[in-house]
């Protein structure tokens, strides 16, 4: 089977990898031809465990092969990102553009599944397009919707083992799309129709966006009372019933802070609670960049110098490269007016270099500082002191677990 996979980003190029890995003859297209390029020299362009070695693999034994352009297959699949137009309106011109790309290229009995995350219909719309540019094939494609769930970090298990959701339009195209990715998928894979499997997809992350506003707001109300926050949590989890999740300094990646915007753009007077959610996790950056300002102020009062200040983490979660949505970057970005270009030191070890900011490492960062604060629970930063003279403002928990 030939399989063509548009996207490779943080999931369409570990799935092509894994795709390939189980006999599949893979290609993988991406607009960006650096991306390409490292791709074909079995390079990987993100950090995730183990990836490297099994890109190399593949691409030696002639299973995965990129391209700026997509080419005849028997499967392909959409997985380009869905980003935001103004109002947190979901855009879904990036998943248009790459079925318009392969349309030319569609043949009688061919698998499309689109993985982006999508607005409820959106498969039905991309079907529809198909079936005007060529009406010859209306029903004689297999047309579905399975997102992932995976999670940074441990991507390659969970492609595998994770349970997976398949949406067709018809039967007939859950059929063909479940026989695909039976091929390397060994969690249980859920039948449905696609428009559940995108509602699946929104609810999933949504419901986690919920609950870590729980925790958000729990250490709101904690610092306001003085009670330490991560007693608290651990005190109330004793509880059989009881599982409040870390709080954290917001909630970021292209997943979790932003698919609840699919549901309340498309459903603004029901999802109430879910807006909510999205406001607390959205103010809880705000309020740390607060916290970290007004240390600021308060170093400059009492010892009449600029303090050094160390930001430690700018990814969206611990221990991985990406910083889509990252709460931190924006904390970072709202505390640089209040310190001086020279005293403020951004630090995040799984990245080599930012366009924006300028990194420091993270144990020198952390010996020259006089505030310390911890965005992101990187692996690194726990083995720096947990007590020292310097003024600590842990917005993750670090030395809390």
């Amino acid at each position: 089977m030939n399989a063509c996979f548009l996207g490779l980003g943080y999931i369409g190029l570990p799935t092509s990898i894994i795709a390939a890995q189980s006999g599949i003859n893979v290609t993988g297209v991406d607009i960006n031809a650096r991306v390409v390029e490292m791709t074909n020299q079995g390079i990987i362009h993100i950090v995730e465990p183990g990836l490297q070695e099994l890109c190399k693999k593949v691409v030696e034994e002639g299973r995965l092969h990129a391209s700026t352009t997509p080419v005849e297959s028997d499967a392909y699949f959409i997985v380009v990102p869905t980003p935001f137009k103004g109002n947190h309106e979901p855009d879904i011109s990036y998943v248009e553009a790459a079925t318009r790309s392969v349309v030319p290229l569609l043949k009688a009995g061919d698998l499309f599944v689109i993985e982006s995350t999508s607005p409820v219909g959106t498969t039905e719309k991309m079907a529809d397009l198909i079936h005007s540019l060529r009406p010859e094939l209306k029903d004689k494609l297999h047309i579905a919707y399975c997102p992932e769930r995976v999670l940074p970090g441990n991507v390659i298990h969970e492609l595998i083992h994770n349970d997976r959701v398949i949406g067709g339009i018809t039967p007939e195209a859950t059929d063909a799309a479940i026989a695909f990715y039976s091929h390397f998928v060994k969690g249980r894979l859920h039948r449905t129709n696609a428009r559940t499997a995108e509602m699946c997809k929104l609810t999933e992350n949504s419901s986690r966006d919920m609950q870590i506003a729980f925790a958000n707001e729990l250490s709101l109300i904690c610092d306001k009372a003085g009670i330490d926050v991560w007693e608290l949590i651990r005190l109330a989890n004793k509880h059989p019933r009881v599982n409040i999740l870390w709080p954290g300094c917001g909630v970021g990646g292209h997943c979790i802070a932003v698919d609840p915007y699919f549901l309340t753009a498309a459903f603004p007077e029901e999802a109430q609670l879910i807006a909510k959610s999205r406001e607390i996790n959205n103010h809880k950056a705000v309020w740390c960049g607060n916290k970290v300002i007004a240390a600021i102020k308060e170093f400059q009062k009492k010892n009449h110098r600029d303090p050094v200040v160390a930001m430690m983490g700018l990814a969206f979660k611990p221990n991985i490269d990406d910083l889509r949505e990252a709460p931190a970057k924006l904390i970072v970005s709202q505390v640089m007016p209040f310190c001086n270009p020279s005293n403020l030191l951004i630090v995040e070890p799984n990245v080599k270099e930012h366009k924006v900011f300028k990194l420091t490492d993270y144990r020198e960062a952390f010996e020259r500082a006089d505030i310390v604060v911890y965005l992101v629970a990187h692996d690194p930063f726990k083995t720096l002191p947990a007590n020292s003279d310097k003024i600590v403002l842990d917005f993750c928990g670090l030395h809390k677990g």
